[in-house]
C-alpha cells in the first residue's frame, strides 16, 4: 500500500510540474526609425511669397523608415498622427518663426526625434464690422465717455474684468485735460489725436515724461494738465491669439498716457461703443477706457 501511495505522489507531482512550462513572449525585433524627414508645406508660398499666402496654414509631412508613428511637438502641444501629415494654422500676424519637432516611434517604443524652424506671413483681414465701426468706411472721432461711470480706470494686468481695481465716476476727471480729446480713425490707416482747445493730456507719472513735454502738474502717481501737441500716425488691426487689437505706431495713446506697447485690446465692442485696455511700460497695470464717436 505505502509503494502505491508513493507512487501515485509521485505521478502527481510529475504532472504538475509538466503543466507549468514558462510562458515566452515575443515583441519582434526592436528597431529605431531611420532617415527622419520633415517636409513643410506653406500654403500659397512662391518665388514672390516665401512665406506663404499670408493664410498661416502649413502642411507638414513626415517620414521615416521603420517608422509606426509620428509625434508632433509646438509650444508644448503634441499631436500624434500614424499618417504622419499634421496641418497647422498659426495666427500670429506679421512674419513669424515657428519651431516643430517630430519624434518618430518604432517598434519597442524606440524614437528618433528632429526639428525645424519656418517661418511664415500671417496677414489678419478684420471683420467688416469691425472697420465700419472704428472708421465709418472712411473716417470716424472718438473720445472718451466722460459721462459714464468706469469710462476710465485699472486693474491687474492682462485682467478679464473691466476696471477691476478701480472705475472713474462720471466727469469726475474733468481737471485733468483728458476729455477734450478727439482720436480720429481713417479707413486709410492714419490715426490723429487732437488734444483739444487747452492743450492738455494727461498720464502716468514718469512714463508720461516720454512725450518730452514742459512738465504738468503732479497728482499723486498722475500726471495731470500734461502740456503736448497734436500728435499724427498710423494704426493696424490685429488679432494675435484671437484677441481684436488697435496698435498705433510712435508715442500714439488714447485717452491716458502709458507707455507700453501702444497696443489697445479691443475688450468689447457695439458700433457706437468699445471698451479698450493696455499694460502700462512698468507692467503694473492694466488701464482701461471706454469710447464713444464723437
Amino acid at each position: 500500500m505505502k509503494t502505491i501511495k508513493y507512487f501515485l505522489t509521485f505521478l502527481v507531482t510529475l504532472i504538475l510540474f509538466s503543466s507549468c512550462e514558462t510562458e515566452n513572449y515575443q515583441f519582434g525585433d526592436i528597431i529605431a526609425p531611420t532617415n527622419l524627414t520633415i517636409t513643410p508645406e506653406i500654403v500659397g508660398k512662391t518665388t514672390a511669397r516665401p512665406f506663404g499666402d499670408g493664410s498661416g496654414i502649413v502642411n507638414i509631412t513626415a517620414k521615416a523608415n521603420d517608422a509606426i508613428s509620428y509625434k508632433f511637438i509646438h509650444n508644448g502641444v503634441e499631436t500624434v498622427k500614424a499618417s504622419g501629415q499634421l496641418t497647422y494654422n498659426f495666427g500670429n500676424t506679421g512674419i513669424n518663426k515657428y519651431t516643430i519637432t517630430v519624434v518618430a516611434s518604432g517598434t519597442g517604443g524606440v524614437t528618433t526625434s528632429t526639428t525645424i524652424e519656418i517661418e511664415v506671413s500671417v496677414v489678419y483681414v478684420p471683420p467688416a464690422e469691425l472697420v465700419t465701426s472704428l472708421t465709418g468706411n472712411s473716417s470716424r472721432t472718438w473720445r472718451i465717455k466722460a459721462e459714464g461711470n468706469g469710462h476710465f480706470g485699472l486693474g491687474p494686468v492682462g485682467g478679464s474684468v473691466p476696471f477691476e481695481y478701480y472705475g472713474a465716476p462720471a466727469n469726475s476727471k474733468s481737471n485733468t485735460g483728458m476729455y477734450d480729446d478727439r482720436f480720429t480713425f481713417n479707413s486709410n490707416g492714419s490715426f490723429s489725436h487732437n488734444v483739444g482747445a487747452d492743450k492738455w493730456v494727461f498720464g502716468r507719472k514718469v512714463l508720461i515724461e516720454q512725450l518730452n513735454g514742459p512738465g504738468g502738474v503732479a497728482d499723486g502717481d498722475d500726471i495731470i494738465q500734461y502740456p503736448f501737441t497734436n500728435n499724427a500716425g498710423q494704426y493696424t488691426i490685429t488679432a494675435p491669439s484671437g484677441v481684436e487689437t488697435i496698435s498705433l505706431s510712435g508715442k500714439g495713446f488714447i485717452g491716458y498716457y502709458v507707455g507700453g506697447t501702444h497696443k489697445y485690446r479691443i475688450f468689447k465692442r457695439s458700433a457706437n461703443e468699445m471698451i479698450l485696455s493696455t499694460a502700462d511700460g512698468n507692467n503694473g497695470f492694466e488701464w482701461w477706457f471706454t469710447i464713444v464717436p464723437e
